[in-house]
């Protein structure tokens, strides 16, 4: 149970997908003042305690920018492989 609780905290991020032509960043970061910032790296994302709730975050963000919310475990792993 406690592997389900620690995989849980913070396991997700929002994304987007790359486009030619936008900026590099592809991962959500939101300031404390709600600004919102674009990452190259996950590991500088605002990370979110549940996939519903970083769904929210891209749902709010404007349609043009197709924002999704991702297991940010499986992004950490595909940005830095072993």
């Amino acid at each position: 149970m406690q592997m389900l609780q620690a995989a849980s905290a913070h396991s997700a991020i929002v994304a987007r997908p790359e486009v030619s032509g936008a900026a590099p960043g592809r991962y959500l970061r939101l300031a404390s003042n709600g600004a919102v910032a674009w990452e190259a790296d996950p590991e500088m994302a605002t990370p979110f305690e549940s996939m519903r709730e970083a769904a929210r975050a891209a749902l709010r963000l404007p349609a043009a920018l197709r924002a999704f919310g991702l297991p940010r475990h499986a992004e950490l792993m595909l940005s830095h492989p072993a």
